[in-house]
């Protein structure tokens, strides 16, 4: 079977406000939007997903009982280096890498992710360097 290879159009510039918001289901929209999901020609063999900033992650809104809960673990390799951060752990320290990690786990495993995930811009606060892209709001319309 032949696949078709559809020209990309250029990427738009989409910017989101994380304040208030449940990490799960903004991850999920800007996970669909990353890939592209979102536009008529998408083809899940091509790069034509969108930029998404995520601003003010720091303020992002999680029950008490999952920010005590839900534990990121690392491992160097080392006998006995395992590492396990809570979510308020990791919400104080790195809260970009929180947004990173849930949208990571929701692309799919192939070569283009890595190439998605370039497109994700998560600032800490509300300023952005990326004013010269002209960034619209990401619509409550897609997914």
């Amino acid at each position: 079977m032949r696949t078709t290879t559809v020209p990309v159009s250029a990427p738009t510039w989409f910017v989101v406000d994380a304040s208030g918001k449940t990490l799960g289901r903004l991850a999920a929209r800007i996970a669909h939007v990353l890939r592209g999901k979102h536009k008529p020609d998408f083809s899940p063999h091509q790069l034509c997903g969108d930029h998404v900033i995520v601003l003010n992650i720091e303020s992002i809104a999680a029950h008490p009982k999952k920010m005590r809960g839900k534990s990121y673990t690392t491992h160097s390799g080392y006998l006995g280096h395992l590492r396990t951060k809570t979510l308020e752990q990791m919400l104080d320290e790195n809260p970009e890498e929180v947004m990173r990690k849930a949208i990571y786990g929701m692309l799919p495993r192939n070569r283009l992710r890595f190439q998605m995930l370039k497109r994700l811009h998560v600032i800490k606060g509300d300023q952005h360097r990326y004013a010269a892209q002209k960034p619209v709001p990401l619509p409550t319309t897609i997914l």
